[in-house]
Order: C-alpha cells, then structure tokens, then sequence
C-alpha cells in the first residue's frame, strides 16, 4: 500500500468552484486512492511553519516520504508567489515536504511575467519526473517554461464530457434556469442586463452564490424579488441540479462545468482567461460578456452541447503512474 498525498484547494477557499474541482479530482485519481493510504493537506492556508520543517519530526516526514503527491486546481499557479495572498500558499522555507508534486488540470494565473523567486519555487515543488496535467495550452507553455513536462488534458471537471454524455444533454431550453454571478463592479450593468434576459425569458429562476461575497453582490440588483436563492453549498447545487430540469447561465466557471457534468444544458459567460483558454482547446458554450445582448436569441435557440477532450492525453497522463 502506498502513501498518496492530495493537496486540497478547497480548505480555506471563498469560492466553492474548489469544491467541486477536488470532487473531480478525487474521482479521476480513484484508480490510485482506492487500494492506498491518501493523506490531505491544504494549499489556500500554509500546511506547515518552516520552525516544524526544520525540526524534520516524524510526522513531517510522513508527508515528504509519500510516493506520490497530486495538486489540483484552477488557478493554483500564482505568476507571482510573492503577492500577499498566494491560492498555493508555500515559501520558500515550508516547501520542502511538497518536493514533487504532479499537477492534476492545473492552471496558470492572470498575467504573463513571472519572477525568479517564483520560477525557483515551482521549479523545487513541482515533480521533474512525471508530466504535469494542465488545463489548456496557456497553462502548458508556462510550465514547460520552467523546464517542466506538461500535457494538456483540459480541466479535470470536464473529463467525463465525453460524446457520448454530452448527446445526453437537452439542445432545446428548460422552463428553469440557475445563474451565477461573479462581483466585478466593472460589470454591473451588464449583469443587471443578464437578470432581466433571464427573468424574461424563463419561467422559474434560482441563483447560486458559488463565491463568498457573491449573495451580497446579488442583493444590489433590481428585479430580484421573485429569484429563489440556493443554499451556498456544493451539496445544495448538487441536489438542485439532480432534481430539476434546468439550464445553467452564468459567469462562473465551475458553477456552468459542474451543470453540464449533471446531464444539463449550460451557456457560461466568459469574464476572463480561464473561460477563454478552455474554451478555445474544448469548445464550452460561451458568450463573452460583451456579446450580452445576443443572450435572449442564445437562450431560445438550439444547439447542441458538444464538448472535446484529448482522451488520448488523459490516458497518457494517467498511465505513467
């Protein structure tokens, strides 16, 4: 039996995004988890003070020692660790039991330059013996820049889109629908714009506070009084969306990925890279925000939902193992 650490992005975050990406990454690294020992630390908080890294006590060593070492997550590659808040929250002092850590749909951060100090610390925590899984081609050329091996395998969420799974998803609209929001000032009217096209256009309408601060941000809208508020929990989302026939509209995400894994039909807003880079390798249904004013005729049409995934890259990244 080996020892099999999991870095969990989910501990300590404000977006719930996380929770469903650690979902998707503990089942496609079940034909590993299920026959060993899987220790969990998280990656939002430190996991250890460099006082204990330099003591080396047992315990310590019962992470450094195991055989294998996972870290999954969005935009867990910071292009700068010396910001005041990193998602992978390591320095150069508390690092060392994380030396080899394999990348599992990882994704690069916004921005292009990156520092020394952060090319040397992903340079001494990231594996140099296995490819790192990535989420798009973005991401790839930033870890192969640190002399890193990489295949993009797009998002780990979205491994189990296959064809055959997505002709099961509705091309036509529901009578319902669930939206997200993300708190971007810059975009206040273009998602008052989004509230009313959805309150037009559909029956029922829910919204889903997948980030902390996202049911405040929802409460400054008009034309809210009849939207039914979800629980802000990725077991609530769940539940909703295996109980109900519904679309998904929004600018998260996960919060789209994770309805489309559910058997739903899903328009996702794009709002930055993530969205973006994906889109462009797998072929999500996107509407950049710009374009919100061709959301009703989207919303009312067919289409089909038609995801693509390198399952020869996939197959590739798990069989080294």
């Amino acid at each position: 039996m080996k020892n099999i650490l999991v870095l969990d992005t989910s501990v300590a975050s404000q977006n719930k995004g996380d929770d469903i990406i650690m979902e998707c990454v503990r089942k496609e690294l079940q034909f590993l988890l299920k026959d060993n020992y899987e220790y969990t630390l998280p990656t939002h908080v430190s996991p250890f003070h460099w006082y204990q890294v330099w003591r080396d006590s047992s315990r310590l060593r019962s992470y450094s020692n195991c055989e294998l070492k996972f870290i999954g997550g969005s935009n867990i590659l910071c292009k700068n660790l010396l910001t005041h808040y990193p998602q992978w929250n390591i320095n150069w002092f508390n690092c060392k039991p994380l030396m080899g850590c394999v990348g599992v749909g990882v994704g690069a951060g916004a921005g292009e330059k990156t520092n020394c100090y952060t090319r040397k610390m992903y340079q001494r925590v990231l594996s140099h013996d296995f490819y790192h899984s990535v989420r798009d081609e973005r991401t790839k050329a930033f870890v192969e820049s640190l002399g890193l091996k990489a295949i993009n395998t797009g998002c780990v969420t979205m491994w189990m889109l296959t064809p055959d799974f997505c002709k099961t998803i509705p091309s036509t609209k529901s009578e319902r629908v669930v939206f997200t929001l993300t708190r971007r000032a810059d975009h206040d009217k273009d998602y008052q714009k989004l509230i009313d096209m959805l309150n037009e256009n559909y029956a029922e309408v829910y919204f889903w506070p997948q980030g902390m601060y996202d049911f405040n941000y929802f409460q400054k809208f008009r034309s809210i009084e009849g939207i039914r508020v979800l629980q802000a929990t990725k077991e609530a989302y769940d539940e909703f969306l295996t109980n109900n026939d519904t679309d998904y509209v929004g600018s998260r995400l996960h919060g789209g990925v994770y309805a489309m894994r559910h058997g739903r039909r899903a328009i996702i807003i794009a709002i930055d890279e993530r969205a973006r880079e994906i889109n462009a390798s797998n072929h999500l249904n996107c509407l950049e925000m710009k374009d919100m004013a061709q959301l009703p005729d989207y919303i009312n049409s067919t289409f089909e939902t038609k995801v693509e995934m390198d399952y020869e890259a996939i197959n590739k990244w798990k069989e080294q193992f």
